[in-house]
């Protein structure tokens, strides 16, 4: 049956205007853009298509389900040092925990018991806090399902980009909507194939974080990552 109260909840989690300080991050955009190797919406559409299938799909919505899952704030505090084990580039490692804790820190606001606990963990440990764990402390804090959690994960990466590119100017905002189109269609392909329970988490998107790692070589920038 249809869920309205959760569907609800999914467009108020995957606004672009919530506040948890996604506006900051490109997730590798500004530096491609810079590079030269971002200029249109098919080379965004191809960048989506790289972190979606490269990145969410075969690492952080790993990491998520396993932390969505977990059973007590240790057992999720382990999978977050994963995902920080797990990210070489120490610009995404920052940029994870900083959109992470942005995250958490509303859902503690909010009164959320699991987010409150977890942020005691995280205030302990300055290598937890990470992006795709806060999805999943902050999910079910929301009483999303596991695929509730994924999809507004996976979307919220999307509309994160293209957001992005709009601000830099790469593209307009119809081409915004075409983008987030095919994107939609794609991540929905990749949410009907669920990983195995032994899934491991890994990612390679050498171009994107590299892009990212020059982020402090730039001399003007205006996102985080």
């Amino acid at each position: 049956m249809f869920d309205r109260l959760q569907a609800l909840a999914l467009l108020q989690l995957g606004d672009s205007a919530y506040p948890a300080g996604g506006f900051a991050f490109s997730w590798g955009i500004e530096g491609l853009a810079a590079d030269g190797m971002l200029a249109n919406r098919n080379e965004l559409d191809r960048v989506i298509a790289d972190q979606l299938t490269r990145r969410w799909a075969t690492m952080d919505r790993i990491l998520l389900r396993k932390a969505f899952r977990a059973r007590n704030c240790k057992a999720i505090a382990e999978v977050d040092r994963l995902t920080e084990a797990g990210t070489p580039s120490a610009e995404m490692r920052d940029g994870s925990r900083r959109a992470g804790r942005a995250l958490l820190g509303v859902w503690v606001k909010l009164e959320g018991p699991l987010s409150i606990a977890y942020r005691d963990q995280v205030s302990a440990d300055a290598r937890l806090g990470h992006l795709p764990i806060a999805q999943a402390v902050v999910g079910r804090d929301a009483g999303f399902s596991l695929d509730a959690a994924e999809l507004v994960s996976g979307w919220t990466l999307v509309t994160g980009l293209v957001s992005a590119a709009v601000r830099l100017g790469i593209i307009g905002h119809i081409e915004a909507q075409q983008s987030q189109a095919a994107a939609r269609g794609l991540l929905g392909e990749l949410l009907a194939d669920t990983p195995g329970a032994d899934a491991l988490p890994a990612s390679f998107t050498p171009f994107i974080d590299i892009a990212v790692s020059r982020g402090p070589l730039r001399h003007v920038r205006m996102f985080t990552t």
